[in-house]
């Protein structure tokens, strides 16, 4: 008979008891040398934008899918060059809408966008639009939902859902009972220890701000903030309620990723500079959806380019939500080679990570041990497993105490690693059991009390 797996992740305070010489920070991510992924090159995708990336695995097709929101009706930065882009002050088209588009991949790395002959665009529906004048739509795919048209869920703008059978053909919108605008990227979630949807988008406070000259139109004394509300069904909504606020007027939220991985709740927090108007995404989490936790705020978990221009110099939005494969977690984004207020291209790219690389604690000083002692656990002899980046000439030991402080086991790693077997002392069953780390040269990550055979 085998028990499920318990997987820990370290960043999660209410894992950690203690720490000695060990500090948090937030994990190392790698672009992929193909972004960017696909980029603006269709008639009626004017202008990325903040992409409001949605991306999901479909294990039915085997295909990556993507629903994605361009400006269908925009000006465009199209083979614009920085000087051009400097001398003539973005502004907003007239008749500016945004649409809701689709684009599939088997790999997740080569993108094609298919002709769905859905939605009219300048007198033709050859394009692969499944919805227009719709912003900032969030897309998941809801298996636990009984109902096979209700598969696929949007939640965008308005507050309005709709709901699809095979994420192509969606039904018309439907407007909720909530006072937000949901300007943003509005994404919801089925939260399972709530057994309720959950969604996050914004929420704007009245500040007594302003900046002389700043870069962003935003310096008249308003400020983002990310709201929260919930449903039982998808339809009726709770009142909102705020959930982050900036911690100050120059850095403010502007939309947030949320994803639940480990038994807690992911922020992919997108922060916007108010005075360099550049944007980019920190890390946040939950464990219940309402109290969250910034991780090294300031420190962006996925950067800008520090070269004007890149495919990602001004902007990156997360897209909904990271893809899970045994030896990496993918990271989509929408990026942006200039400035949020300015005349920018945008593109789907990619960042990746090691798995369960969201944050790890290293020693604070390198020259010395760090010590972590985790929360009391039920231990009933599973492995306890443990994934860890260990320099060369680095270790990881560990050791299983009892509530007395003896040893019920032990073990040491020496080698970088995923959900490593350390220790298994199988024949040990106890109601309190913590975990001591002893490390040097080394950054752990998680850990799991594997099966028990």
């Amino acid at each position: 008979m085998h028990e499920a797996e318990r997987r820990f992740l370290l960043l999660n305070s209410d894992n950690v008891s203690s720490v000695s010489n060990m500090v948090l920070h937030v994990g190392t991510v790698e672009k992929h040398p193909s972004n960017p992924l696909f980029v603006e090159d269709k008639p009626w995708e004017r202008r990325f934008d903040n992409l409001y990336g949605n991306i999901v695995f479909d294990p039915d097709e085997g295909l990556y899918k993507c629903w994605y929101s361009p400006f269908i009706v925009a000006h465009s930065a199209k083979n614009m060059s920085l000087e051009e882009r400097l001398e003539v002050p973005y502004d907003g088209h007239e008749r500016q809408e945004m649409g809701v588009c689709y684009a599939q991949s088997a790999d997740g790395i080569s993108w094609h966008k298919p002709d769905l002959g859905l939605v009219n665009y300048e007198r033709t529906k050859h394009n692969n639009l499944v919805m227009r004048s719709v912003h900032g739509a969030g897309v998941i795919r809801d298996e636990r939902d009984s109902d096979a048209r209700r598969l696929y869920k949007s939640i965008f703008q308005g507050l309005n859902v709709s709901f699809s059978s095979d994420g192509i053909d969606w039904s018309i919108p439907q407007k909720i009972n909530c006072e937000l605008a949901g300007d943003t990227h509005n994404n919801a979630i089925w939260a399972s220890n709530l057994n309720k949807y959950v969604c996050f988008t914004r929420d704007w406070i009245k500040t007594d701000r302003e900046i002389e000259g700043a870069e962003s139109k935003l310096n008249h004394g308003w400020s983002r903030r990310v709201a929260r509300i919930e449903s039982s069904d998808y339809v009726n909504w709770s009142s909102s309620h705020t959930v982050i606020e900036g911690q100050c007027w120059e850095f403010q939220p502007y939309s947030m990723a949320v994803f639940e991985y480990a038994g807690i709740y992911m922020g992919l927090l997108a922060i916007h500079d108010q005075i360099s108007d550049r944007v980019w995404t920190e890390l946040a989490y939950s464990v219940d959806t309402v109290q969250w936790h910034r991780i090294e705020p300031g420190t962006p978990f996925i950067g800008c380019s520090e070269t004007p221009l890149a495919y990602d110099y001004g902007c990156v939005y997360a897209c909904v939500a990271p893809v899970f494969l045994e030896d990496e977690v993918r990271l989509y984004y929408g990026g942006s080679d200039w400035l949020h207020f300015g005349w920018r291209n945008g593109c789907l790219a990619l960042a990746t990570m090691r798995p369960d690389g969201f944050a790890g604690y290293q020693p604070n000083n390198e020259m010395e041990f760090g010590a972590l002692t985790t929360a009391p656990i039920v231990y009933q002899g599973e492995e306890i497993k443990v994934s860890a980046d260990v320099a060369a000439g680095g270790s990881v030991e560990i050791k299983l105490l009892d509530d007395k402080g003896d040893i019920l086991g032990e073990g040491k790693l020496m080698r970088t690693a995923t959900d490593c077997v350390i220790v298994n002392a199988s024949s040990v069953v106890v109601e309190q059991m913590r975990i001591e780390f002893k490390v040097r040269s080394a950054i752990i990550f998680s850990f799991v009390l594997g099966t028990k055979h």
